[in-house]
């Protein structure tokens, strides 16, 4: 049960005239899974989303704008979202963007910038061999390590040794999620991804739902009119908290009854 407070915030996103609802993916729509391959969101949230998403009449108000913003490369994003042509999409933590407007926004390294992935990808493959269960994943600006399969211990302990293998590294920026580790050599995060969606999508207030810490440089950016939900637990800039996904599948058929009425 969504708490009243949540319930009544979502109620007066009624009249808004144009509303961007961005959301991450993996810990929030679909739960995590051993192989990020196979998630796939909840039935329930990927049904209410599809009908948030469905665009209305041309010019009609209230206008809802639908997005995902996920640390996924996009690739990854379509294979396991299969979103709408309509839907905004951000991956890479902000570092690749696709509108229906223009398309894929490339994304071009420089041959400094291919060096250093080169050289980070090498030091996290050296990880991978050393503890079972480790795995890496190709970003077009980075690499991730994956120990979601690993014991606690190895995990920790394959997490322990990317961030000494990188550490200091001028050009590599590091971010850790839950069971993650991401070496880029471009520098974004979430705040950059959902500023660019507001900007794309014209859209005055933004509902943004996350659970992992890389969320928290999306909700840092939202204002006083808009609506931030932190999935689980951890400290957060969220105004607002549920605790599970079945949480999050009955605020987006709560915020879908109240945008198509």
């Amino acid at each position: 049960m969504l708490p009243d407070e949540l319930r009544a915030a979502v109620e007066n996103l009624a009249a808004v005239p144009h509303l961007l609802v961005a959301l991450d993916f993996d810990g929030t729509l679909a739960p995590f899974v051993d192989r990020p391959e196979d998630a796939r969101a909840l039935p329930g949230s990927a049904e209410a989303l599809a009908r948030l998403a469905e665009p209305g009449a041309a010019g009609a108000e209230p206008r809802t704008t639908t997005a995902l913003l996920s640390g996924r490369h996009l690739e990854s994003l379509r294979l396991v979202a299969r979103p709408p042509e309509h839907v905004l999409l951000v991956g890479s933590h902000g570092a690749e963007r696709y509108s229906p407007e223009t398309g894929d926004e490339p994304l071009t390294l420089t041959d400094g910038q291919e060096t250093l992935l080169a050289a980070a990808t090498a030091a996290l493959r050296d990880i991978t061999a050393a503890f079972a269960g480790a795995r890496l994943e190709h970003k077009p600006s980075g690499v991730v390590l994956h120990v979601r399969q690993c014991s606690t211990a190895d995990g920790e302990a394959a997490l322990s040794g990317a961030r000494a293998a990188l550490d200091g590294t001028p050009g590599i920026h590091v971010t850790e999620g839950k069971a993650v580790l991401e070496a880029a050599v471009v520098r974004v995060d979430k705040g950059v991804g959902l500023d660019w969606l507001r900007r794309v999508s014209g859209a005055g207030t933004v509902v943004f739902a996350g659970d992992d810490v890389t969320d928290e440089h999306a909700f840092s950016t939202l204002g006083p009119d808009d609506l931030g939900l932190k999935v689980g637990g951890g400290e957060t800039g969220a105004e607002f908290r549920v605790g599970t996904l079945a949480d999050v599948t009955e605020f987006l058929n709560l915020l879908t009854s109240v945008r198509r009425l």
